[in-house]
C-alpha cells in the first residue's frame, strides 16, 4: 500500500483542478504533479532571465554611463 494522505481544499480549488484536467479520468494527483513541475520550470526560467538581466545591466551601464554621453545631455 502506498503512502497516501488526506488534505483539505477549498471548493474553489477543487473546481480549478477539475477545470485543469487534460482528460476526464485524470486524477487530482496527476494534475497537481503537472502543476508543480510547471511551476519549477517557470522558476528556473525566471532565475535564468534574472541572471541575464543582471549581466546586461552591467554592460548597459558601461556603455551609457560615460562622459561623452553626459556632454550631449548638457549641450
Amino acid at each position: 500500500m502506498s503512502d497516501v494522505t488526506t488534505i483539505q481544499l477549498d471548493k474553489s480549488v477543487v473546481r480549478s483542478i477539475k477545470e485543469a484536467k487534460d482528460y476526464p479520468r485524470q486524477t487530482y494527483n496527476e494534475v497537481i504533479i503537472l502543476a508543480i513541475q510547471s511551476l519549477k520550470k517557470m522558476k528556473k526560467i525566471n532565475q535564468y532571465d534574472q541572471f541575464l538581466h543582471k549581466i546586461q545591466q552591467e554592460k548597459m551601464k558601461e556603455l551609457w554611463d560615460n562622459k561623452e554621453d553626459e556632454a550631449w545631455d548638457n549641450a
